[in-house]
């Protein structure tokens, strides 16, 4: 009844998902996603209602506490599969200067959008002198722990922390066929998918991708929900540049605030010959699969062993509560992803499809290094991670069962990096289905 009152439904028991189209000519259509989820049997109304008004304002309180707006990062690391070829590529947190106007290929146009562009996506590396001293408290508290996992940025010498709050993820001016290469290399080379299927609507391929569909309903449950899993990264991070839009520039004053014209141009149904609804159903069920992740690591976590230590014992211990609280919000879900559907097969097949879901998605973590917008980089680096935490807990669950209570576990351990990923990446999804939200709004009031 509540999500009756708070969302406008409009689905029939035969139709599992669709999109509301105000039929005024004049106007845009109306993007309205509602109903049952594929692969799952969890409708969007209740996540809606569940995340906008239990999980997001408590998310967004945990994310700007001093254990979780630091990442640190390695944004120096060069591209390992192809040259680097971004015109208006960040690296060492500088600008680089943008092509010479003389060159005959660029225009004056071109040199200026570059510029903006670097402006846009240039990392704020601003860190006070406590703050650098608090760093090096804490990597001496994290290294006297047990450490059981691959260690990826955490040890280069080029990593840095970087301030989450004063780097926030929108709008760069980051697009173009450096762009299209990244996501082209994550969808084209690891979602399980032969060369000769092509995905829909993609600029670099030869074809409209016809049989895409078809081709990937003929795939086993596993290797689906790796390509939803892909396809709701990339929503959400398309919905975050749609609701921090660069808006205004005038009279030295910044304005950042939602573009519904790029919201329609990416979701909208007729813009997108209806892969507008796939994609924000592929974002519900991303959420869902990280919330299954977290609901299955809170025993972790409500171990007394284990604290998120900033040097600060009423922070941490603030903090903590924080996260517990999230934790207990998860638990009372009634709708949770039943992960046991995957991997159920035979043992050896079941094995070996957990290490292609590890090698792809370590690869996905390479491209991103290809990033040419070092603010990009950034959150892509931390919401790939961040998934990757996900799937590395819902693998683990006999381990995380088998915890010991009052000393460290060489079954199952999580990195400060891996924590600090997994619930910023975490709160992004939820701050995506927030947005969703003020969108239909805005939509709504269009009419």
């Amino acid at each position: 009844m509540v999500a009756k009152k708070l969302l406008e439904t409009f689905c029939t028991p035969s139709q599992s998902c669709f999109l509301f189209c105000n039929k005024t000519f004049a106007t845009a259509r109306r993007c309205l996603l509602t109903g049952v989820l594929d692969d799952c049997f969890c409708d969007i109304e209740s996540i809606d209602v569940f995340n906008n008004f239990k999980i997001y304002p408590r998310i967004q309180k945990l994310t700007e506490r001093d254990y979780f707006r630091y990442y640190k990062v390695n944004l120096k690391r060069p591209c390992p599969f192809w040259p680097d070829d971004s015109q208006c590529s960040i690296k060492d947190c500088q600008v680089e200067p943008c092509p010479e106007y003389s060159q005959a290929s660029n225009t004056r146009s071109d040199i200026e959008e570059c510029e903006h562009a670097h402006e846009l996506g240039a990392i704020n590396s601003t860190l006070s002198n406590q703050s650098k001293e608090a760093f090096e408290d804490w990597a001496r508290h994290d290294d006297a722990q047990d450490h059981f996992c691959e260690l990826d940025d955490e040890t280069s010498p080029d990593a840095q922390y970087v301030d989450l709050l004063l780097n926030p993820e929108r709008y760069t001016g980051y697009k173009g066929p450096s762009a299209w290469r990244v996501w082209n290399s994550i969808y084209e080379e690891n979602c399980f998918k032969p060369r000769s299927v092509y995905r829909p609507l993609n600029p670099l391929a030869p074809s409209r991708g016809e049989g895409f569909y078809n081709w990937l309903e003929g795939l086993c449950l596993e290797k689906r929900v790796f390509y939803r899993l892909i396809s709701g990264l990339h929503t959400s991070i398309n919905i975050h540049l749609c609701a921090q839009y660069l808006m205004d520039e005038g009279w030295g004053k910044t304005v950042w605030g939602p573009n519904v014209r790029e919201f329609r141009h990416r979701f909208d149904p007729a813009e997108t010959k209806g892969e507008g609804t796939r994609r924000l159903k592929n974002l519900y069920f991303l959420y869902l699969i990280e919330l299954r992740a977290l609901y299955k690591v809170a025993p972790y976590f409500e171990r007394s062993i284990v604290d998120l230590y900033t040097g600060s014992a009423q922070e941490d211990a603030t903090t903590k509560d924080l996260l517990l609280q999230i934790f207990n919000e998860i638990k009372a879900f009634p709708m949770h992803f039943d992960e046991k559907s995957m991997f159920a097969g035979h043992k050896m097949e079941a094995k070996t499809l957990k290490e292609e879901f590890r090698l792809h998605f370590k690869n996905i973590s390479r491209i991103m290094d290809c990033v040419g917008c070092n603010k990009c980089r950034l959150w892509g680096k931390l919401q790939t991670q961040g998934l990757g935490t996900a799937l590395k807990i819902l693998f683990s669950e006999k381990e995380i069962k088998n915890l010991p209570e009052n000393s460290p576990s060489k079954g199952f351990q999580l990195t400060r990096q891996e924590v600090v990923a997994l619930m910023n990446a975490f709160g992004r999804l939820s701050t995506s289905i927030k947005e969703l939200h003020n969108f239909r709004t805005l939509l709504s009031d269009q009419r």
